[in-house]
């Protein structure tokens, strides 16, 4: 028998084997989470970084405006609660000094207390952009309404502090006396209002400035 013919008819037949996609080999877990770190790192290398100084000028600005919540309803308080009687007093006359006898001294109480209601009222927009440093709408309207709350005040603060000196000096000129030496405890309150006023003036401008330089930097 030929030995040919023998091994085709009991040798085995290749079979050819095709590998299915479930078959391939998967990449380790190892492998794969590098990959991930990677693709991240890539990716937050291109976004802008927060910037720590702008959350900075955010605190700063909160704790600025805690100080001017302070001092402006300090200064409307005190002068809005000033008053005093001296203890003598004739058939006609009665000597007493109040805020409302004067019109610049109501125009301080009101426009501090406007002040102070504004302020409290800019706290969450000003925790926004402790929160959002890089937020724009709402520091550009911070810096408008901090621009005229300073306005307000200083004029508030200067018109009262026309009458105080007054009050402290009076004006020979015009036959205005000094009535500090009689009500020595109303100047005293209505004087520390207004430094107070002037004190709160100061720390808008300070908002305004912090605000600018949120804006303007990048």
């Amino acid at each position: 028998m030929d030995s040919s013919h023998s091994t085709k008819e009991t040798g085995d037949i290749p079979i050819p084997i095709t590998e299915s996609k479930s078959s391939k080999k998967t990449p380790p877990v190892a492998a794969v989470s590098r990959w991930k770190r990677a693709f991240a790192a890539k990716k937050t290398a291109h976004q802008p970084p927060v910037s720590r100084w702008k959350r900075a000028l955010g605190i700063l600005d909160f704790i600025l405006r805690i100080c001017a919540i302070a001092t402006t309803l300090a200064a409307a308080t005190a002068m809005g609660t000033t008053n005093q009687q001296l203890p003598f007093f004739t058939q006609f006359f009665q000597f007493k000094a109040d805020y409302t006898d004067l019109p610049a001294f109501t125009f301080f109480v009101i426009g501090n207390a406007m002040a102070g209601a504004y302020l409290v009222l800019s706290l969450p927009f000003s925790i926004v952009c402790i929160v959002r440093p890089h937020i724009i709408g709402a520091r550009l309207m911070l810096l408008v309404f901090d621009t005229i709350a300073v306005s307000l005040v200083t004029a508030a603060a200067s018109a009262a502090a026309s009458i105080v000196y007054l009050a402290h000096n009076g004006n020979s000129d015009a036959n205005w006396v000094a009535i500090c030496q009689q009500f020595d405890d109303f100047c005293q309150r209505v004087s520390g209002a207004v430094v107070a006023s002037y004190i709160a003036a100061l720390i808008f401008i300070f908002l305004v400035i912090v605000s600018a330089v949120a804006l303007r930097r990048k």
